[in-house]
Order: C-alpha cells, then structure tokens, then sequence
C-alpha cells in the first residue's frame, strides 16, 4: 500500500534539499581552525597579511597584480572579522563565505545581481536562529548578519566590476625591468662631453649649463690666471733677450 504523501511534505523536501546544499557550500572551509588561530596570534596586519600570503601559496606579488590583489581581499576580510570578536567557527563561515563569493565571480561568472541573492539565501541559513531545524548552521545573530552585509557591500559588491576586469580581462605584459649601459667617466677639469660635441657654444654652456663655481675652483682659476700672467711675462722677456 503506497503511503499518502501530505500536500506540504514537497516544499518541506525541497526546504530540506535547500538546507544540505547551503550547508554543503560553506562545509569545506577556505581556512582550518588552525590555521586561523595562527592568524590570530599576529599582533598587526603586516602579520596576518605574511601568514595568510604562504597559507594561500602566493609567491610572486611583485610581479603579479592578480595574486597581490587577492591577499588584500581576504586579509581586509580576515582584519574586519578579528574586530568583529568573531568566535572560530564565525571566522570559518565567514572566510569561507569571501572565497565563495570570488570562486561564484570566476568559475561561474554569476553577475552582481545573481551574487546578492546567492547571498541573501546563504545568510539565511547561517544568520540569525529563526527555527530549531539546522541549528547548526545559524552562528551569526542579526547584528552580525546586517554588518557582514554591510561589509560585504563596501568591499566586493561595489567594486564587483573591478573583480570581473581582474578574472576575465587580459592584460599585456608589463615590462617591470630593463638593462641600461650607463657610460661613467673620470673627473676631469674641463666639462666632459665636450660643449661643441654637443652642439652647444662655449658661451652659452657656460652661461646657462656650466655649474656654478666653487670656493675650491675659484682659487685654482686664480690660481691659473698668476701662472699665465706668469708665463706671458717671462715670454716678453725671453724675447727681449732674443732682440738684444
């Protein structure tokens, strides 16, 4: 005899169908207990940000914007939630519930509206305890709920096309070094290169290029200029003596 099935008893499967897939979603934790509670333990954010870039195995965030870019989300998120005074298990849900948000962005490529609503579905599952049913699974009250929205709102939702750019959009290479020979000369008393190598003439470079001269070079030209009145006397005289 086949039993009789009460009318609501598809809406309560489908309600249940509902809960195990939410709890399903946000089962897998992006972070263990663990590993949080090593988090935890750092004092300021240049900490957590170090932790949190080997737990996610990011090695080259100098070099590549898509990495350096998802360590800023989850470890904002990670800062937001340690003054939130979640407990572990709210840590959990809610590092998990950022990762989902981002895999939903680049794996499915749900939109921001369908984003939301996924959302809106999840927090009522473990928001705020309006049943005993899947107790479990509440472990944000209202209050927390609403901030985590909030949150949520200011940080993925209103950049949301900025993500999509990040996970869709291809990028030309960027050239971050390059080689230059670089031609070093010695000191030298006259300017190096010279001003007609340079198509530039004597008065000009000295009016508007040549350095300012210094206590130091002001004595040795003067110094130079007693050795050519010098020079140009005892010429006079060899000639002189020449004539005689």
């Amino acid at each position: 005899m086949t039993p009789v099935t009460p009318a609501g008893s598809t809406a309560d499967s489908e309600k249940n169908t509902e809960f195990q897939e939410n709890e399903k979603i946000l089962s897998q934790d992006f972070l263990s207990i663990d590993q949080i509670t090593d988090l935890l333990r750092e004092a300021d954010i240049d900490g957590i940000q170090e932790k949190m870039r080997v737990f996610l195995n990011f090695k080259n965030l100098q070099t590549c914007l898509r990495d350096a870019i998802l360590l800023d989300y989850y470890v904002s998120g990670f800062f937001w939630a340690k003054e939130m005074d979640f407990s572990l298990d709210q840590y959990s849900k809610f590092m998990t519930l950022l990762d989902m948000l981002l895999h939903n962005l680049q794996t499915l490529h749900m939109s921001l509206e369908d984003s939301i609503k996924w959302l809106g579905e999840v927090m009522a599952e473990i928001g705020p305890n309006r049943s005993l049913k899947n107790e479990g699974l509440h472990v944000f009250d209202v209050k927390e709920a609403n901030a985590i929205i909030d949150y949520l709102k200011v940080s993925l939702f209103q950049h949301y096309r900025l993500y999509e750019f990040m996970f869709y959009s291809t990028r030309e290479e960027i050239v971050i070094g390059t080689a230059q020979t670089i031609e070093v000369v010695k000191p030298a008393d006259h300017p190096f290169p010279a001003p007609l190598e340079e198509g530039i003439s004597l008065d000009i470079f000295s009016a508007f290029i040549e350095p300012s001269p210094t206590p130091e070079t002001e004595r040795k030209n003067e110094i130079k200029e007693k050795l050519q009145v010098q020079e140009e006397a005892f010429n006079a005289r060899i000639e002189k003596l020449k004539k005689a």
